[in-house]
């Protein structure tokens, strides 16, 4: 995967525009088997700088867990999380419950920004105006930020889920559909966080 450098060039588009507060937007876990959907809410300062934030799925997790800290620790920086558990994932699909979680995420910020950049396609309904982009987290300095807060935030959330289900290593795929995480589902079937919407969870849990 090439390396592109995140920048404010979306941002300052729209401060041209006279829009100030901006809202980067990013989820983690919507192609997960187990688990949540998280979603975050970022807005930067605009004389933000950092050298090695980008898109969190080109971060090694021990960069990104610092950046994580970095970005939640300075003052300067607001930011919120949406989260929809797998029993919604199941009863409202996936798509619904992902917007779901950047509209909780918005909502949760203690200053309402003025516009939201989102990494991918467009969230309907949504409260701001929006402007979504694909690949957004390798373009847009925002989304990166929310990008890196939501990847943390969930994959803390998984390791918890471990403790709790030992036997499906959560820890190690975070819910994924990896090789380890398919041959733990066909010994031991699905627990109460897979997602029974998706397959294969529902062929697993029909067969057993």
């Amino acid at each position: 995967m090439s390396f592109r450098r995140c920048s404010f060039r979306h941002e300052r588009r729209l401060r041209a525009l006279g829009i100030g507060r901006i809202a980067g937007i990013d989820e983690a876990g919507r192609g997960a088997l187990a688990g949540p959907v998280v979603a975050a809410a970022v807005i930067l300062p605009e004389k933000f700088r950092h050298r090695k934030l980008n898109d969190s799925k080109q971060l090694a997790p021990e960069l990104r867990e610092e950046i994580y800290h970095q970005l939640i620790d300075n003052a300067e920086i607001f930011w919120a999380i949406g989260i929809v558990d797998s029993l919604e994932i199941d009863e409202i699909n996936i798509l619904r419950a992902t917007h779901k979680a950047m509209r909780a995420a918005i909502a949760a910020l203690t200053a309402l920004p003025d516009h939201a950049l989102i990494d991918g396609l467009p969230v309907f309904p949504f409260p701001l105006p929006q402007t979504a982009i694909i690949d957004g987290d390798c373009f847009s300095l925002s989304i990166a930020a929310a990008s890196v807060i939501a990847k943390v935030t969930r994959d803390a959330i998984m390791r918890e889920f471990c403790a709790r289900f030992p036997e499906y290593c959560f820890s190690q795929h975070k819910g994924y559909g990896t090789e380890l995480h398919l041959t733990k589902l066909h010994e031991f079937g699905p627990c109460p966080i897979h997602r029974r919407s998706f397959e294969p969870v529902f062929d697993f849990a029909h067969v057993l």
